[in-house]
């Protein structure tokens, strides 16, 4: 047995049921499933993402809505410029692929918002490609199971990603199981400070456990504060904008938070990320929320 074989094992047995992992779940699904889950835990993305799902079954589906909606619905998901993301990427699916995700994974890496990780993760869940796909449940577990370290770093390196590619099986469909294996893996058992490792495949077999080394004190990464931050104000910007029927005037959003610097920041960063649009000289709409443009009648001209 190999180490890909043991993770294999586990996850037949172990495995959350999720509905982004269910047979016949399409390549949209999965890309979709992946933009959310970065920064934010199953338990919050699973309602969203079967909402979306629902609304917008297809890329061509989204994209022909405006992105306004997208970031309604994204609701308080957190890091909405993610709904931005999968907009633009719903539009370009349909411009250049003809409403199909991509299989191919220089294609799939040049779609807006896709990055490293997504690439290769759809190419890997949808498709059933040999990808390495590393986030940062993969990297520990390699660290710690293969390398004899407590934890891995905080980025993901080139090195991560030839060393779990040498952990996959030759065999295509094999190593597309050990990917999402390593992944949950990560996400269950190996977790950051309360590691199950009776439960772990690789109890007996560990370098870390084999070292006797403890964890570091403290959490790994320091925990994002929220509550007084730029993000809380944006996110009460963006809720009024959200349940708004028309344009919000300045003065209504001015109720929201009453530090008026932090506020105007909050709110300058929203337009400067396009989440909102400023319409006329004081009111404020959401990203394609703009009415259209009253045509001019015939025989009359613009004003110059």
């Amino acid at each position: 047995m190999t180490f890909a074989d043991d993770a294999i094992a586990w996850y037949d047995q172990n495995a959350r049921d999720l509905p982004w992992r269910q047979p016949g779940t399409t390549p949209w699904a999965v890309l979709v499933s992946e933009v959310m889950l970065q920064q934010t835990p199953v338990v919050r993305v699973e309602p969203a993402w079967n909402a979306w799902m629902a609304r917008w079954p297809t890329p061509a589906d989204l994209a022909a809505d405006p992105p306004s909606e997208a970031i309604r619905m994204w609701g308080r998901l957190g890091y909405p410029r993610r709904a931005m993301r999968l907009h633009a990427c719903a539009a370009a699916i349909v411009e250049r692929h003809g409403g199909t995700v991509p299989d191919d994974l220089d294609q799939l890496l040049a779609l807006p918002g896709v990055g490293t990780y997504t690439a290769r993760a759809v190419a890997t869940f949808a498709y059933g490609q040999r990808h390495p796909v590393v986030d940062t449940n993969v990297r520990r577990v390699v660290a710690r199971a293969v390398e004899g370290k407590p934890d891995a770093g905080p980025n993901t390196t080139p090195a991560d990603l030839v060393a779990v590619a040498e952990l996959l099986p030759e065999d295509v469909k094999r190593a597309a199981r050990a990917s999402i294996a390593f992944m949950e893996l990560g996400a269950i058992v190996c977790t950051a400070r309360s590691p199950r490792c009776p439960q772990c495949p690789f109890a007996s077999t560990c370098a870390w456990r084999a070292t006797g080394q403890a964890l570091p004190e403290g959490p790994s990464r320091k925990p994002q504060r929220y509550a007084g931050t730029d993000r809380q104000v944006r996110g009460l910007l963006l809720e009024v904008l959200r349940h708004a029927t028309g344009p919000v005037p300045r003065h209504r959003l001015d109720m929201v938070w009453q530090d008026e610097t932090q506020r105007a920041r909050a709110l300058a960063g929203l337009l400067e990320d396009g989440l909102v649009e400023l319409l006329g000289t004081d009111d404020f709409i959401l990203a394609g929320d703009a009415p259209p443009t009253a045509p001019i009648p015939l025989g009359l001209t613009p004003p110059s």
